[in-house]
């Protein structure tokens, strides 16, 4: 009978990471010394963001469970069969690949690297509770210490290779901003113009990028009533002259987010829509100039409601001012620690990376009915901050078609 083991190593092909080792050596030198300020023996990660940040490997879970495994001296990413050797090209460290002959062989796996009896730290923000019980059955820990803000705390301070990446993924941005631009016209679909900017992007990030792989570049392009939401999908409707519409590109490099939005309008834009676009870009100019070193991002969002509240616009207002960039996507990760809102107390350092994108709702049947929306990516320097964003925003480019 043919054995089927429960785990096993399976390795072939050259090893391509995102980053030089060293940058993942410089990685996990910071993620030890947090575990042994913690007491933590071994670390165990399921969450696309931290393993991608500490190995480079960028899972597809597909109902499967996926890990890295962190201890003083090894590095270990766990992946399902149906991967083979695809993780461990794309990984830092080792990869060891568990099977579905069994329940649960993903916990045998992670086992074997840690042994049974240690103080484990864990994501708190994202094992789920079936995860958690099967954790402890399998491990045994002596103790458990949720190490996600800690976590989340070294990925807001980036690298130079870092901030590299993010300058690259916001000129790419920029790229599909004025692909999208050029495709708009009354008479259009809006997925004909976002499927414009996403092809721009790709293959963009395909020339700058050879060895990268390709995945997760998208638009959303909204017109209309469809521009209420920041994060309404793209639909069919067909471009009207004097629609209001929203440009939002996001290229995906290797697991890092950026992006580009802007409110532009179909041939010609009215007074009143006019006024309200102007006002969200001085907002958007005045919120910039406040993200220096030292300010609170709870600062800089009262200041900026401030602004909206003596233009009696502050009711407009549907989210915070902005976030930061790095390891996230639409659907995994995210930096809550660094988002302008009134309940984030955290101090602008440089070396962070924070966008400003102030946004205003006019319900329909107001004047000047729509979502405005700008957003530059700003990394915080010494003295102030840089601007990485090149398209231009307000009316005098974006009244299009």
């Amino acid at each position: 009978m043919t054995e089927r083991p429960q785990y096993y190593r399976f390795h072939q092909g050259a090893e391509v990471l995102p980053f030089a080792p060293a940058e993942y050596e410089e990685r996990l030198a910071g993620l030890r010394k947090t575990m042994a300020n913690l007491g933590v023996e071994a670390a165990v990660f399921s969450s696309m963001h931290n393993i991608a940040y500490y190995s480079g490997f960028l899972y597809c879970a597909f109902g499967r469970t996926y890990g890295l495994v962190v201890t003083a001296q090894d590095c270990v990413t766990i992946s399902a069969g149906i991967d083979a050797a695809q993780p461990w090209r794309r990984g830092y460290g080792d990869n060891i690949t568990y099977t579905d002959w069994e329940r649960d062989n993903y916990w045998r796996a992670i086992v074997s690297v840690t042994g049974t009896g240690r103080h484990v730290g864990f994501e708190a923000d994202h094992l789920n509770m079936v995860q958690h019980g099967k954790l402890t059955a399998f491990m045994a820990p002596s103790a458990l210490t949720d190490i996600a803000p800690a976590t989340m705390q070294q990925r807001m301070h980036k690298s130079q290779a870092e901030l590299d990446i993010i300058r690259a993924g916001a000129a790419v941005a920029d790229v599909g901003g004025y692909a999208i631009r050029d495709a708009i016209k009354a008479g259009t679909r809006e997925i004909d113009v976002a499927m414009a900017g996403r092809d721009a992007m790709e293959l963009e990030i395909a020339k700058q990028f050879p060895d990268a792989e390709y995945r997760d570049t998208w638009v959303w392009f909204q017109s209309g009533v469809n521009t209420d939401g920041a994060h309404n999908p793209v639909t069919s409707r067909v471009l009207q002259q004097g629609d209001i519409l929203s440009l939002n590109t996001f290229p995906m490099i290797s697991g890092y987010y950026t992006a580009l939005e802007r409110t532009l309008f179909v041939g010609e834009v009215d007074d009143a829509s006019r006024a309200i676009w102007e006002a969200n870009v001085a907002a958007h100019e005045y919120g910039m100039s406040l993200l220096v070193p030292g300010a609170s991002c709870a600062e800089v969002t009262q200041k900026i409601n401030a602004f909206f509240e003596d233009r009696d616009l502050l009711q407009y207002r549907t989210f915070g001012y902005g976030h930061s960039f790095g390891v996230l996507s639409h659907y995994y990760g995210r930096e809550a620690g660094l988002e302008l809102r009134e309940d984030i107390d955290t101090v602008l350092e440089p070396g962070m990376v924070i966008s400003m994108e102030p946004m205003l709702t006019i319900p329909e049947g107001t004047a000047g009915a729509g979502g405005y929306r700008e957003h530059d990516i700003l990394i915080i320097t010494d003295k102030g901050n840089e601007d990485i964003t090149g398209y231009p925003y307000g009316p005098a480019f974006n009244v299009v078609g």
